[in-house]
Parts: structure tokens; sequence; C-alpha cells
């Protein structure tokens, strides 16, 4: 019986101590994720860049990245 208690306290102790490096893993898991923050970027205003179809009616390319251009600069994408 004696035997047998001490090899349940050592497995206990075992499983006690990879819990313990368990959580040590994931506090430093969470703490490197919560050290980078989530950026979120407003596109609304690529509504008002008009799509580009590439015929000869569209407006000139150059017009075209323009307008992305200041649509960056305006949101600071």
């Amino acid at each position: 019986m004696h035997l047998q208690f001490h090899t349940t306290e050592t497995r206990l102790q075992m499983e006690l101590a990879e819990t313990r490096a368990e959580i040590q893993r994931l506090r430093e898991c969470m703490s490197m994720s919560l050290g980078t923050p989530t950026v979120h970027k407003d596109m609304s205003q690529i509504s008002s860049v008009r799509k580009w179809s590439g015929s000869e009616s569209a407006v000139p390319l150059e017009e075209f990245f323009s307008a992305i251009e200041g649509s960056a600069r305006i949101e600071k994408w």
C-alpha cells in the first residue's frame, strides 16, 4: 500500500509540473499576443475611387492611381 501511495504521489507531482509548465507557456503566448495591437483601417474612402475598366473611355490610369493615393493619404492607409 505504501508503494502504491508513493507511485500515485509521484505521478501527481509530475502532472502538476507539466500543468505549471503549460500555464507558463500560455501566459507567454497571451503576453505576446496582447503586445501586438490589431489595427483596424477605415476603408470607407475606397468607395470614392471609381472602378477602372481599362477601356479607351475609362479615366486615364494616372488619374485612377492618383485617386487611390489621395484616398490613402486621407485615411492614412
